[in-house]
């Protein structure tokens, strides 16, 4: 018996210990609620920390896809690969001000780009994104950039919340700072849950989600409500007033006390958290009914010559009785005071003990709240701040103690939550941080990305003679296209077909340049054209029409059937009239007309087939 009873007393002292190492390490890597405190005066607010991530490297996987899918020379690449691995190395520890959410927003904005340039959707880079929980410190991995962009949204929204929490709430504007931060942190949180689905980790999940918004409503009310506490003038009207800011404050806290204890959020967050919000419940509850009870009591005279209110005296003003006809809730339960409205000065007395009583009996149980978590125990700040609100209660009721209606005081009213302020979420705007594509030189972004396939870049060299064109039609703007071929001209025996997309003229990159500057191009280059040209390999990359020749394009079209690249009547007819250029062949015009040459990326035409035929013929190459 002895020997079980060492045995018992052992292993209840193991669990102890393990439990107090549990709750420790469940509250190591989450920020402490008072961290960021200036004044010791105010209630702490509750900061999220940041989801860390390792490093990725990013430079060999990006690489052979430049060289592989964009056909570019890699190295070419190198001091843009390594700065888009330098900007996310500093996104990992930003700053706690709002350079650092700069930061997060840029390399947010950032992604869009490289998702776009190097993820294609039915393949793999074998890059892993991998973060850790902020509330757990769980790992999670995926491959994609939406889990990316959605752990880099969480770290912005928490680092509003710490600079919210970090600012000064002694004063008018840092309260005002602290309520934009908290608003901007739910916002981003409110465009996590409409915007990403199936979270692998568990801050990101719904229901965590929609507690931190909750959470991050509640802590703006306070600020707000703190903020009138600096501007109370001790009013009666005011203070009622003041009162339902204050029930509305708890009631805020009391939903986030409720989504904060469901069984699909509890075990995830820190017990201090739980504690805090269930504390800051009884404690507005408890300062509600104190502005009452303050407003209500008559003030009794503490000198025999000061003057004390006549019995048959009311002492309300039209103001302050209009709005204690609002004031209360319904009144459900028969130990529940009748008055809403006193008439008497013995009714006001009535009315403001009851709701002193119960003032005292709410901070008494925010004390004990208190008591119970072994980490808020150790906040002598805040242990001091409901402790001296429980003292003022206190010495309220002092004064009435001998009084007989003190002993017959019945529950009051509960008092309805009513504010002036109405709050709404800041959504995230992404435009005000604005991010270049740092792989800009790879083409723009709707051609040349990893959804859609494209040829190795081919050149064609067009040698004409001064009377004859090249015999092709470009349109469109950074790309440009090729619009139409002529049939047995210089542009279709050099392998140009309609739809290849100019990237290259006389050795320049064109992939940027506009429709007149590629026509100025191709104009300059006089009776030898050098083009870089590459093929779309995707059924549905362009859409051209069918029924078109070369002199029915567009006026967005140029033609170089005839004059080089004459452009249209209503553009500019001067160039297509140059003697120096040619005339016009009106036969081949015709016979275009008649059967245009349609071009098709998967089927072998009979005018590629002889052209590859000729290109035999002219070169010296032996059949083997």
């Amino acid at each position: 018996m002895e020997i079980n009873k060492e045995l018992m007393l052992r292993s209840g002292a193991e669990n102890l210990l393990s439990g107090d190492i549990k709750q420790e390490i469940e509250g190591h890597g989450c920020p402490r609620v008072t961290v960021f405190q200036h004044a010791m005066n105010v209630i702490p607010m509750i900061p999220l920390g940041l989801k860390e991530t390792k490093d990725i490297n990013f430079r060999d996987a990006f690489k052979d896809f430049i060289l592989e899918h964009y056909s570019e020379e890699a190295s070419d690449y190198e001091e843009v690969i390594t700065e888009f691995m330098e900007l996310r190395e500093a996104m990992r520890t930003p700053e706690r001000d709002e350079c650092g959410v700069s930061l997060l927003f840029e390399y947010f904005n950032q992604l869009y780009f490289i998702d776009r340039r190097f993820f294609p959707p039915d393949r793999s880079l074998g890059i892993y994104f991998e973060w850790y929980d902020s509330l757990t410190g769980t790992p999670s991995c995926q491959r994609t950039v939406a889990f990316e962009k959605a752990c880099v949204l969480f770290n912005i929204g928490a680092l509003y919340t710490q600079i919210g929490a970090r600012h000064d709430r002694s004063s008018s504007t840092g309260l005002d700072a602290a309520v934009n931060c908290f608003l901007r942190a739910a916002g981003v949180f409110r465009f996590l849950v409409e915007t990403f689905t199936n979270a692998p980790s568990k801050d990101l999940s719904p229901e965590v989600l929609e507690m931190l918004i909750q959470m991050m409503l509640a802590q703006a009310r306070e600020c707000l409500f703190e903020k009138m506490l600096l501007n109370l003038k001790e009013s009666v009207e005011q203070m009622l007033e003041l009162s339902q800011e204050a029930s509305r404050v708890s009631k805020e806290y009391e939903m986030v006390f409720t989504k904060i204890s469901d069984n699909t959020v509890k075990g995830y967050v820190p017990p201090s958290w739980i504690t805090l919000v269930h504390v800051k419940v009884e404690h507005y509850k408890g300062r509600a009914h104190f502005l009452v009870a303050e407003a209500l009591l008559p003030s009794l005279p503490e000198n025999e010559g000061e003057e004390r209110i006549p019995e048959n005296e009311l002492g309300l003003s039209h103001r302050a009785r209009e709005i204690l006809m609002f004031l209360h809730l319904p009144i459900t339960s028969n130990t529940t005071i009748k008055i809403t409205v006193p008439t008497t000065r013995k009714e006001r007395t009535l009315l403001g003990l009851s709701h002193g009583c119960e003032a005292a009996q709410s901070h008494e149980e925010a004390l004990r709240i208190l008591r119970m978590c072994r980490e808020l125990r150790k906040k002598n700040g805040l242990n001091d701040l409901l402790s001296h609100a429980h003292d003022d209660t206190l010495h309220l009721l002092e004064v009435f103690q001998d009084e007989d209606m003190f002993q017959t005081v019945l529950d009051p009213p509960p008092i309805a939550p009513s504010t002036k302020v109405q709050l709404s979420l800041s959504t995230p705007d992404f435009s005000q941080h604005r991010a270049e594509d740092i792989f800009r030189r790879l083409g723009p972004m709707a051609v040349f990305n990893a959804k859609h396939q494209w040829s190795a870049p081919r050149p064609a060299k067009l040698i004409r003679s001064p009377s004859q064109g090249f015999g092709f039609a470009v349109k469109g703007d950074a790309p440009v296209i090729i619009a139409g071929v002529d049939r047995n001209s210089l542009a279709e025996r050099a392998g140009i077909h309609e739809g290849d997309i100019l990237v290259s003229i006389s050795g320049k990159d064109v992939k940027w340049l506009p429709h007149e500057d590629v026509v100025t191009l191709i104009r300059e280059a006089g009776n030898s054209l050098n083009l870089g040209l590459v093929t779309p390999c995707d059924k549905t990359f362009y859409k051209l029409p069918k029924s078109k020749s070369l002199k029915d394009l567009s006026p967005h079209s140029t033609t170089s059937s005839s004059s080089g690249v004459s452009t249209s009547s209503n553009r500019s007819s001067s160039a297509s009239r140059c003697s120096n250029y040619g005339s016009i062949n009106s036969s081949t015009l015709s016979s275009h007309k008649e059967k245009r040459l349609s071009w098709n990326p998967f089927k072998k035409s009979l005018s590629r087939d002889r052209l590859k035929a000729e290109s035999l013929n002219d070169c010296n190459i032996i059949l083997r």
